[in-house]
């Protein structure tokens, strides 16, 4: 059961990536294979990353742990190999938490700052030689709305996706020419949001708490990375950009 109450407009292909050579991580599920999806779509070459490869079912599927660098740095080389380059990067892959900030293990803490945090400032610093051999480059990073407002129980990953944001502003400055901006999405109906909510609680209390009525479907966050990885963004670099319905107004 989908908890989305409203249709979501269809927006035809217009070739937006076309030649790009785009990296998307966290491409198995969710927003990120919703990403790759839109991508190819559009266009591009996609390089999709993900731990569980398997899963992948757009773009050139490779795996990799984005919070080691050893497996980071294989699989960008990879990448580049496969699509003569990279013009992008959309770092996606995330993990949630659960716990209270007083019951949450320092093993627990450090894989959700691992994989969110420096696995986004890994994979960033591993493309970085490409990005910047190219022009038009650009780095999508995926902070949450948790990231600009948290709530109980999220400690740990509102801390993750609040340094996203501070990254991202940071690498936008030191980079620049290529463009850094950020995503802080509200709910969406993917599997890791799922997990953790009963499908009824997810569409009539979840959703009521946006000014929308309802938590967004994958597509519309993609089409959201689209927009700042597109030529049609290209002036606006440092940004955390809310695509939450109207959770945070921010």
């Amino acid at each position: 059961m989908t908890p989305t109450t409203t249709s979501i407009p269809e927006m035809p292909a217009l070739g937006r990536l076309a030649g790009r050579r785009i990296v998307v991580t966290g491409a198995a599920s969710g927003i990120g294979a919703a990403i790759a999806e839109l991508f190819v779509a559009e266009g591009a070459q996609v390089a999709a990353l993900d731990r569980h490869a398997e899963g992948i079912r757009h773009g050139t599927a490779l795996t990799a742990d984005v919070s080691d660098e050893a497996s980071v740095a294989q699989a960008i080389e990879q990448a580049a190999r496969a699509m003569g380059g990279i013009d992008g990067l959309v770092n996606a892959a995330g993990i949630a938490n659960g716990q209270l900030l007083s019951e949450v293990s320092l093993e627990d803490w450090r894989r959700v700052i691992d994989v969110n945090l420096t696995g986004s400032f890994l994979m960033a610093r591993a493309c970085y030689p490409h990005l910047r051999a190219v022009q038009d480059s650009s780095i999508v990073n995926f902070s949450s709305g948790q990231g600009l407002q948290p709530f109980m129980r999220r400690g740990a990953y509102a801390a993750s996706k609040a340094g996203v944001i501070s990254l991202s502003k940071s690498l936008a400055m030191e980079w620049a020419p290529i463009r850094v901006n950020t995503i802080c999405p509200g709910a969406v109906d993917t599997p890791m949001v799922r997990n953790g909510y009963d499908p009824e609680v997810l569409r009539t209390q979840v959703g009521a708490r946006y000014a929308l009525g309802r938590v967004a479907e994958a597509v519309e966050i993609a089409r959201a990375a689209l927009y700042l990885t597109g030529g049609e963004s290209s002036f606006i670099t440092g940004v955390a950009l809310a695509v939450d319905g109207g959770r945070s107004y921010h």
